[in-house]
């Protein structure tokens, strides 16, 4: 699908999910390592922000990443 104004949306939709399951699955993995007993962890610190009200935060590791390519390979195949 090519990148136009009209589904500039579903494509920063698509690669926030695919964001979400990347750094669901890298944590997964990092805990049955951790398991196993191979302790390893690639993990950023916390990424967000945080006002009074509300706050939101971000564990950035190569699963976000990835997910983000697969996001984009996503979208080019839909």
């Amino acid at each position: 699908m090519k990148l136009t104004k009209k589904n500039l949306q579903p494509l920063l939709f698509v690669i926030l999910l695919t964001m979400v399951a990347g750094s669901l699955a890298w944590f997964i993995i990092e805990l049955i390592f951790t398991k196993i007993g191979i302790p390893f962890s690639l993990s950023t610190g916390r990424i967000g922000f945080d006002i009074e009200i509300i706050a939101f935060y971000f564990n950035m590791n190569p699963g976000t990443v990835l997910g983000i390519f697969a996001g984009f390979f996503i979208f080019r195949i839909i």
